[in-house]
């Protein structure tokens, strides 16, 4: 049981290396979202540190991985990791890349059928830009109150109460690109009359 453990922990390492290296981050960056050091986060790469719940929680967090991925190995001894998708009031939100530090873009999908929801707005730090892949999205954003189809996007800081929602009983599937404060993305709708209010 022992042996099978220290086997456990000591694939960690090389499966944080690994998820590093392929989100091209530094550990200056990660060490920045994690809030571990430099030094801690080399040596528990390099398996001179045991890793322990502390370290692996706010690692999996920044991955955008579970504890289970980090932990355990893959079956077929594939080293990449295979995001998992994240249900969230009611939304499936498919994470399409994770890297720590930078823009995360996620493909979101309410499924047709979902109930209504009255509009809940949340805040917090960021940027946000979506973009409508297929149905109607209902975007409420500060006291506007939105819809956006097919082809439609819309940009905001996210300090401004927002939330999504199905426009009707259709299912709607939009991008997500989300960044820290003054990461944009750097792409416009189209001018007035891009969407048209409720």
């Amino acid at each position: 049981m022992d042996e099978d453990l220290d086997q456990a922990l000591g694939a960690v390492g090389p499966r944080l290396r690994a998820l590093r290296r392929q989100r091209e981050t530094t550990l200056a960056e990660l060490s920045a979202v994690t809030g571990i050091s430099v030094s801690t986060l080399s040596r528990l790469e390099s398996g001179a540190r045991r890793p322990t719940l502390e370290l692996l929680l706010p690692l999996a967090r920044a991955h955008g991985v579970t504890l289970d991925e980090l932990v355990d190995a893959p079956p077929t001894g594939d080293p990449r990791i295979h995001l998992r998708p994240i249900e969230r009031y009611g939304m499936k939100l498919l994470p399409l890349t994770r890297r720590a530090g930078g823009i995360q873009a996620y493909k979101i999908i309410i499924p047709a059928g979902s109930p209504r929801r009255e509009p809940e707005t949340r805040i917090h730090e960021g940027y946000d830009w979506v973009y409508v892949l297929n149905g109607r999205l209902r975007l409420v954003l500060g006291d506007q109150d939105l819809v956006l189809s097919p082809g439609e996007a819309a940009e905001f800081d996210t300090r401004v109460p927002h939330w999504f929602g199905a426009a009707d009983a259709g299912a709607v599937e939009f991008l997500s690109l989300f960044g820290r404060q003054g990461e944009r993305a750097h792409l416009r709708a189209r001018p007035t009359g891009s969407a048209s209010a409720e």
